[in-house]
Parts: C-alpha cells; sequence; structure tokens
C-alpha cells in the first residue's frame, strides 16, 4: 500500500481522477498538494496549470504558519502564465495564504476583526459559542494530529427536509477531547423557535432549524443533526473542495445565531481594499441579481452561468452604497477578498469573508476571468 502510495505521487499522470479518499488528501504530504490540484482545477475546468512551487520554497516556509512566509526573493518566474482570476485563486490557495486570513476565516475570531474595523452593530447577534471563549484575532492556529475518518461533508445549504446522511461511521476517534460533548452542550431551553446552528471551522456546514419543538421532537431528526454536526467538528475542511489552505489547524466550535431571514445579499470583489466589482442579489419575490463596476454602472458579469436569466439592471441604493464604504476598511490588509452582507428587516448585517470564492473554479466568462485576474497583483506571493 505504501509503495502504491509513492508511485501515485511520483507520477501526475498516474494520479487517476478525483474524488480521493478524505483520509488520503487529510495525511498528504503539504510538498504534494500542487500535483492534486492541478488534477482537480483539470477535472473542474478542463484547463492545465502550473502550480509548482519555486526551489527552497518549503525549506525558507515560515514554520508557524504553512503558506504564511515571506518569499518575494523568489523568482516566480511562471506566474506570469496565471492570467485568469481562477488561476490566480490557485496560486494563492496553496502560497498565499496569510496568519491573518487563516483567523477571518474562522466564523467565531473574524467577529472581532469586524468589530474593531467597522463596529459591532453590523454582526448578527450571537446565542451561543461552543467552547465557550472568547477568541483573539492572535489565537494561535494549533495543529490536528489525531486521525480523522467520519465523512458527513455537505456540499449545499443544509435544511432539515432535505438532508439525510446515511453515515453511520460515529465511532470514529476525535481529535479534541472535548469535541465529543459540543453538541452536548447546547443550552435548548435558551434557544428561540427559530435558529442555525454553525460550524465555525468549514463552509456551508450548518443546520437551519425552523421550528425548535418540532425538532426536539423528532428524534430521527435530531439524530442526523448531532450525528452530521460531529462529524463536521471531527473533520477538516481543507481537503474538500480543492485546498483552502486558511480552513487547515482551525480549532473547532459551533456557533449558534438567530435564524435572521435575508431579503438581499451583497457580494463585494475587493482587489488590495478597493472594491472593483459588486453583485446585489434581491430576494423578494424572486431572485434579482445586478452586478456594478467600481463607479455602480451597470456590470455584465453572470456570477454563475445559470444565473444568466436572473441579471437584470437597476440603481445602486443607500444600502449598497453603505457596503462598498464598509467593505473598503475590511478589505484593506487583503491582497483579495469577497466581503459578503446580507439585509434583514432593511438593516445591513456582515456575512463573511471569503478569500477563495468557489475554490478558484467559478465560472466566470472568459472576458471577466481575465479582467478581474488582471487585478490581483502575485508580487510577493
Amino acid at each position: 500500500m505504501l509503495s502504491k502510495f509513492f508511485n501515485l505521487v511520483k507520477n501526475q499522470d498516474k494520479i487517476g481522477e478525483p474524488p480521493w479518499n478524505y483520509d488520503f488528501l487529510y495525511y498528504l504530504n503539504e510538498k504534494e498538494y500542487h500535483k492534486y490540484l492541478e488534477k482537480i482545477y483539470y477535472v473542474k475546468t478542463g484547463k492545465k496549470i502550473d502550480l509548482t512551487p519555486p526551489k527552497g520554497f518549503y525549506e525558507a516556509e515560515n514554520s508557524e504558519s504553512f503558506g504564511g512566509g515571506d518569499f518575494s526573493r523568489f523568482k516566480f518566474n511562471f506566474r506570469s502564465r496565471l492570467k485568469t482570476f481562477n488561476e490566480k485563486i490557485q496560486w494563492i490557495k496553496l502560497y498565499g495564504i496569510t496568519p491573518l486570513m487563516r483567523i477571518c476565516t474562522d466564523k467565531v475570531n473574524v467577529r472581532d476583526f469586524v468589530s474593531d474595523c467597522i463596529g459591532a452593530e453590523y454582526l448578527k447577534p450571537v446565542l451561543q459559542i461552543i467552547p465557550n471563549c472568547h477568541c483573539e484575532r492572535s489565537e494561535a492556529i494549533r495543529p490536528i494530529e489525531n486521525k480523522i475518518t467520519v465523512d458527513c461533508h455537505a456540499d449545499t445549504e443544509i435544511t432539515l427536509s432535505i438532508r439525510n446522511d446515511n453515515n453511520d461511521d460515529t465511532d470514529a476517534p476525535y481529535r479534541d477531547n472535548d469535541v465529543s460533548t459540543y453538541f452536548d452542550q447546547i443550552n435548548w431551553e435558551k434557544l428561540p423557535n427559530a435558529f442555525v446552528i454553525k460550524c465555525a471551522h468549514g463552509c456551508k456546514w450548518h443546520y437551519i432549524i425552523r421550528d425548535k419543538k418540532d425538532f426536539l421532537n423528532n428524534k430521527r431528526l435530531f439524530d442526523i443533526v448531532k450525528r452530521n454536526i460531529t462529524g463536521w467538528l471531527e473533520q477538516e475542511f481543507f481537503p474538500y473542495e480543492g485546498f483552502e489552505l486558511q480552513y487547515k489547524g482551525m480549532q473547532p466550535k459551533l456557533l449558534i445565531e438567530p435564524f435572521m431571514k435575508e431579503n438581499r445579499l451583497i457580494e463585494v470583489y475587493c482587489f488590495n481594499g478597493i472594491p472593483k466589482v459588486f453583485a446585489d442579489i434581491h430576494l423578494d419575490n424572486g431572485i434579482k441579481i445586478c452586478t456594478y463596476n467600481e463607479d455602480f454602472s451597470y456590470a455584465d458579469l453572470v456570477l454563475k452561468p445559470e444565473d444568466k436569466e436572473l441579471m437584470q439592471n437597476f440603481p445602486a441604493d443607500k444600502i449598497l452604497k453603505q457596503s462598498i464604504d464598509l467593505s473598503k476598511k475590511l478589505s484593506k490588509d487583503f491582497r483579495f477578498v469577497r466581503v459578503d452582507w446580507m439585509c434583514h428587516e432593511d438593516k445591513l448585517y456582515f456575512e463573511e469573508l471569503t478569500f477563495t470564492p468557489y475554490s478558484g473554479f467559478s465560472g466566470f466568462d472568459k472576458k471577466w476571468n481575465l479582467k478581474m485576474g488582471s487585478w490581483i497583483n502575485l508580487e510577493g506571493v
């Protein structure tokens, strides 16, 4: 088995097609990540990409944070071949993740960052955080050592009427002695009728509970939620969706928020602190999407091919302009980030900082893929 593994790694052409086993990717040597990401990128986009690190990269990297060192002295000659937004996001995933990006990916830790930058009034209320700790932005990201075998990954938003995971492997070892009790620490009595349970260390690892009484009285649904949340807490997210290394080594936590039905979503694509293009997604009376250039003129950027029929042209309003001003403050420390917002009862709330949208496999057309790629400067990465 060991010799077979080394043969797979040695020759990229013999790696085979994804998806690969979670444990295999989790224990993969970091020096081999680029080979598998090249293959994933080809399968997802049909295009080849060279993500080979320069000689001496791993010897010089900051030992405290993978990909977080200063590599500006290296001559990344082949970076010039990375032109599109999607291509450059692949490079950032492997070599451009900084400690601050890791902290701001955590759904609990990012709250301190947002509060310091723009004020706590833009944060959603919190009902409970488990473990009950105040997480500072300087929190050390501890390594994960124990084996992980549970696979309860969800790739879409979950509601109780949709999810039914048949994975019964509930005896897997925990990577933290306290993780097994996290779900049991939820204070059901103090929660409102509708709320959201999120895993702070992953993407789309959450449940929406719309009726607490019905949920607690339905043993089957309760067991599914408990098993899957426990499974997510035992896993790391980075092997999914193509090595989004900002998630690597993140401390598992549960974040419980009140369910706040959004009537609008705003996504602001920021490059070196400048919002260059943004999307306003209205959800009342059907979905309507308008995308804008930085001067608020209409942009013909289609976020996903299936959204083409939903695109409209409507003028920017006060809330959209407010989100742009706030996004400038939140994005000033990052080479690229998408700042996500939601509106509830006509009030703007921060959602998250997204550093690798769609994991760099977006369906942007060629024009926008190149245009947005030109706005990302990989110098020093």
